[in-house]
């Protein structure tokens, strides 16, 4: 017995030695999203004199709300993902009454380039462009036309007749 409690608490130590992220032995571990994503083009549109409802509107609801400081609002957004290194933002806005005053925010992304970090998988490669020429869409149809085959005639429409929704003379 004693022998098997020294054996696995040998093995606790083993943890730290083990390779991690892309070694042989690695647990997943899921990316986790927290809080609010403030973009560049939300901060711009934050206006001092805007009500406490327009920025509910532009940002969403805050993340904390403090009894002590009932005219700032806090969206703080932490964003963790396996093999790369934790992003947080941070947005601050001050109220006087019910009346946005100033706002202090941390460096944010773009829409774009927020959503360009999430996808670890994408390339920076040139986009594709999605349009065809007209040879190209003749040479697609001739390589995927059936042989032989006539085009395909439309679809008739059924000619179908529905009772009237009301019996006749009835009154509303």
């Amino acid at each position: 017995m004693l022998a098997l409690c020294l054996c696995l608490g040998a093995c606790s130590g083993l943890r730290d030695k083990l390779p991690s992220a892309g070694g042989l032995i690695s647990p997943y571990r899921i990316d986790i999203l927290q809080g609010n994503v403030v973009t560049r083009e939300q901060a711009k549109a934050l206006q001092p004199g805007q009500t406490r409802e327009q920025v509910r509107g532009l940002l969403g609801s805050p993340l904390l709300t403090s009894v002590f400081h009932a005219d700032r609002w806090d969206y703080v957004f932490t964003f963790r993902r396996q093999g790369q290194a934790p992003q947080q933002r941070r947005l601050t806005v001050f109220f006087k009454g019910d009346v946005l005053e100033r706002h202090e925010a941390d460096e944010l992304p773009s829409e774009s380039e927020f959503v360009s970090s999430l996808d670890s998988r994408r390339k920076a490669d040139k986009v594709p462009a999605l349009e065809a020429t007209e040879a190209q869409l003749k040479a697609f149809e001739s390589r995927n036309a059936a042989p032989g085959a006539a085009p395909a005639p439309p679809p008739a429409t059924p000619a179908t007749s529905y009772p009237p929704l009301e019996a006749p003379g009835a009154t509303r």
